[in-house]
């Protein structure tokens, strides 16, 4: 019997890979949507891994959508992923193309825009931060003398992702710089910044993720995540540990929000990610929806502390299977995220552990003499490490302890091909 295929779109990064390989050890033959540039950049294991390729052009998404369609049917593909942010809604059309288990592509969008999304929200009634779309200056200064949004405030891109160009503006003083730097985020397949800018109430709390299944409109809730983030301008995540156990009365109000903010943006069959705030009071705000695995590692936290195969689960869901998505295990995880303390060029780099028992995660993204980043996005991460253990509070001392152990040497740049006298800084936790 032939097994259908699976046809991954871009199957670079941790997560990919370990989607590829559950598929490929199920006897699926695995295929990518790619980009010249990116197929170049996949190392030689994921590039034995692949049944097939086809180049394309995520930029011109119907072209994609049709030349993705004529190969998927050739190659009797009969599952359509992603774990990219920015092909969530290209994989759902293409899912419709085909006739297989898929999200809502004329909901898709919401999951995707941020413009899109805070329109989906409220026509819906997600409990949600109070949203103005900002087009020019004269938009600004309506929404910043809105009362509805008032200050502090979130500015951010309408097509962004992974945090970057978002920033707390404290008073009118920074709303215009804060507006540039979102428009100057460039979306991964776009050619430049989007004009489109949100501003937004400020939602003051606990900020946490929730991590789900959908299958045939039911979902399962497989865990809460806490957040660390950054404090100031830039909220940056530095951390994510999981399970959370919070008050029922709590859990129940974030499950209620994170369900319809799942119906709102047409997520049917697969994983979705959703960012929420718990305020003083108990009150639930969803900041936003991803149509997709949660990055960052925590698929890996989730198949460490709860015993969950969550790439499994993802083919099965796409193939219209039931997935297993009750826990085996009660244990804890974490991954702590190393961040340079200044823009620079990297001169040293010293106290990543290594893997072993509680540490079976390890990894680092940046090389000596490359050009480090102020961490402003969820790019900028230089490396990161998952500790695992039965005891939360064990867990949590451990990684912070790991981090401490780091030295990161950065040669401050002063101007182009300039550097300032070297400093040395630890990681705090």
């Amino acid at each position: 019997m032939t097994l259908p295929g699976v046809l991954l779109l871009d199957a670079a990064g941790p997560e990919a890979g370990a989607l590829a390989m559950a598929a490929a050890a199920r006897g699926h033959q695995v295929h990518a949507a790619t980009t010249a540039t990116a197929y170049e950049g996949y190392g030689p294991e994921l590039k034995d891994l692949l049944a097939g390729h086809i180049v394309t052009d995520f930029a011109r998404p119907d072209r994609a959508l049709a030349e993705l369609a004529a190969h998927a049917r050739r190659r009797g593909v009969g599952a359509v992923l992603t774990v990219n942010e920015y092909l969530t809604e290209l994989a759902a059309h293409l899912c419709a193309e085909l006739g297989v288990p898929g999200n809502d592509p004329g909901r898709a969008r919401a999951a995707r825009d941020k413009a899109a999304m805070a329109e989906a929200f409220a026509a819906a009634g997600v409990r949600a931060p109070y949203t103005v779309l900002v087009r020019d200056k004269e938009g600004l200064r309506a929404a910043l003398a809105d009362p509805r949004v008032g200050f502090p405030c979130v500015i951010k891109p309408a097509a962004g992702a992974g945090s970057a160009g978002v920033r707390v503006v404290s008073g009118p003083a920074g709303a215009a710089e804060a507006v540039d730097a979102a428009r100057a985020v460039a979306g991964m397949y776009a050619s430049g910044g989007d004009p489109r800018v949100l501003v937004q109430a400020y939602a003051a709390g606990t900020e946490y993720s929730v991590e789900s299944f959908t299958q045939g409109g039911t979902t399962t809730h497989l865990a809460v995540t806490h957040k660390q983030v950054t404090g100031g301008a830039n909220r940056v995540e530095t951390g994510h540990s999981l399970p959370v156990h919070l008050p029922p009365a709590v859990e129940a109000a974030v499950y209620r929000e994170t369900e319809a903010a799942i119906r709102a943006a047409g997520i049917r069959h697969g994983a979705s990610h959703t960012e929420v705030m718990v305020g003083r009071d108990g009150r639930c705000v969803v900041i936003e929806i991803g149509a997709r695995l949660a990055a960052g590692q925590i698929g890996l936290l989730i198949q460490h502390a709860l015993g969950v195969d969550v790439w499994a689960a993802l083919l099965d869901v796409a193939l219209g299977r039931p997935a297993a998505l009750t826990p085996t295990a009660r244990g804890y995880a974490t991954v702590r995220f190393v961040t340079s303390p200044r823009a620079g060029r990297l001169t040293s780099f010293s106290g990543l552990p290594g893997t072993g028992p509680g540490v079976p995660f390890v990894r680092r993204r940046v090389a000596i003499g490359g050009l480090v980043h102020e961490p402003d996005a969820n790019g900028h991460r230089l490396g990161s490490f998952v500790v695992t253990g039965p005891d939360a509070a064990e867990v949590e001392e451990r990684a912070d302890a790991l981090l401490r152990q780091f030295r990161i040497h950065v040669e401050p740049m002063d101007g182009p091909g300039q550097v300032s006298p070297a400093s040395t800084s630890a990681i705090a936790p």
